[in-house]
């Protein structure tokens, strides 16, 4: 049976709701629940999924306020996973940078094949690039 979910445009949030979440998925972001809190403000659309009061889901987007826009996190908690959640969410994203140019998001390979159901094509020839260590 599939939970009564409800979906929020909201930004804020609880360290307590972030953790639970990210930690949820094993993401290490979770461990800066603080930091998360703040990150969600900063962001240019959060759009949310909710099980009553508990936070199931979660997708940022950045954007430059007219071409392209950034899918920066997408996650739903395991149990809540393959329900319909985390592409309802790539919808909404979708729905509202609608009169964008592009749409970006870069994902491990292991979720390639979601963001293809979800109308994603892998651009050939094209490679993202990462900074993560930035003491060095």
């Amino acid at each position: 049976m599939r939970p009564k979910i409800t979906y929020k445009n909201t930004h804020k949030f609880s360290k307590k709701e972030l953790e639970d979440l990210f930690l949820s998925v094993e993401w290490s972001s979770g461990e800066y629940p603080e930091k998360l809190v703040i990150a969600m403000r900063n962001f240019n659309t959060v759009f949310s999924a909710w099980d009553g009061e508990d936070l199931v889901g979660l997708i940022s987007v950045m954007d430059d306020g007219i071409m392209n826009a950034y899918i920066h996190y997408l996650l739903v908690k395991p149990d809540y996973q393959l329900k319909g959640i985390g592409k309802e969410l790539v919808e909404r994203v979708k729905k509202h940078y609608d009169d964008y140019l592009r749409i970006v998001v870069i994902c491990e390979n292991k979720n390639v094949k979601f963001y293809e159901y979800c109308g994603f094509e892998n651009e050939t020839g094209k490679s993202p690039l990462f900074i993560t260590d930035l003491e060095n």
